[in-house]
């Protein structure tokens, strides 16, 4: 996958700029914001549940926001920054940082696609296409779909009529079927009385090599990290991914699917019609889910689950015939 980044930010940063009292006077500059596991020195990250507490033992960020509970877990070498409300904050200094990615801004740089540049590459009619857009030979792109800027495109895609591509990367032999919504901003908000504070989402959609996406579905970007389905995976129709999914290879995912934010789904896995997967869930590899399942909790490698909320497949068989 290439290195895309869709929302540009605001230079230079510095730690003092959003934290006055942080604990020398002497500016600090940072480079990214990132998560936990992917952040590197110089790096700003967040830690705000213990459920992340391996890769905060591991992090490789400079600075971290967290709580004075979880301070205890990161690295000494670590800097923290100790808030009330981490998530509040990380909004907060992602609004300033890149101020256009709190909503779904139009883009203005679409237009007709240039022959010429786009040589090898089919295009129905009244298709639009952003600036720096990239597009692979031997694609199609169907009618009144619009490819919004920087969005990259593989080898062999088939993009069906009236989809919206933005802050996406798609691999090769991948086919997203009609009135598919990829990339857009994620339901975010930090609950406030007065105000709910909306949470921006800086993130991308990675759709690896031989994924198909059937019709109507919806996949939004990531928050922090990226959306991002893998290899050889179907998604059926009406299925929604928020944002930072994480779905492996090889899986199936039957009619209007939903899984909330931050899941993470091992490779192949089959998940039945209208089944719901909760908020930062981990889902194992060769994993079953029933149809019209509500998960809840984690489920290990190699399980079959059913029933509302899900339990071992033997187990809803019993109960049900009781």
């Amino acid at each position: 996958m290439r290195t895309v980044f869709f929302f540009k930010k605001k230079k230079p940063l510095y730690i003092n700029n959003f934290f006055p009292k942080f604990e020398t006077k002497k500016k600090i500059e940072f480079d990214q914001i990132k998560t936990l596991n992917k952040s590197n020195k110089g790096d700003l990250s967040f830690f705000d549940s213990i459920k992340y507490k391996e890769q905060a033992q591991n992090t490789k960020a400079s600075f971290c926001i967290t709580t004075q509970k979880l301070e205890k877990f990161l690295p000494k070498e670590t800097k923290k920054i100790i808030v009330k409300n981490v998530l509040f904050e990380l909004a907060k200094i992602l609004k300033k940082v890149y101020p256009d990615a709190d909503i779904d801004y139009p883009d203005l740089s679409l237009k007709k696609p240039s022959k010429s540049k786009f040589k090898g590459v089919k295009f129905g009619n009244n298709v639009l296409v952003g600036k720096s857009v990239k597009i692979g030979k031997n694609s199609f792109i169907g009618a009144n779909t619009i490819i919004e800027h920087d969005v990259v495109i593989g080898n062999n895609c088939i993009i069906s009529s009236h989809v919206i591509l933005k802050n996406s990367i798609l691999g090769n032999n991948v086919v997203i079927q009609s009135g598919c919504k990829i990339g857009m901003k994620g339901y975010g908000f930090i609950p406030k009385k007065d105000n709910n504070f909306k949470f921006p989402h800086i993130g991308r959609v990675l759709v690896n090599d031989n994924v198909e996406i059937a019709a109507g579905c919806t996949i939004d970007r990531g928050s922090v990290d990226d959306t991002e389905i893998g290899k050889n995976t179907y998604l059926d129709n009406q299925v929604h991914m928020a944002h930072n999914v994480k779905i492996g290879a090889n899986c199936m995912i039957a009619g209007q699917v939903g899984f909330a934010g931050s899941s993470t789904i091992g490779d192949n896995v089959s998940i039945g019609g209208q089944a719901g997967i909760s908020g930062h869930l981990s889902i194992g590899n060769n994993v079953k889910i029933g149809g019209g399942s509500g998960v809840v909790k984690d489920i290990k490698d190699n399980e079959t689950v059913m029933g509302y909320p899900a339990v071992p497949f033997k187990d809803f068989i019993k109960n049900w015939k009781k």
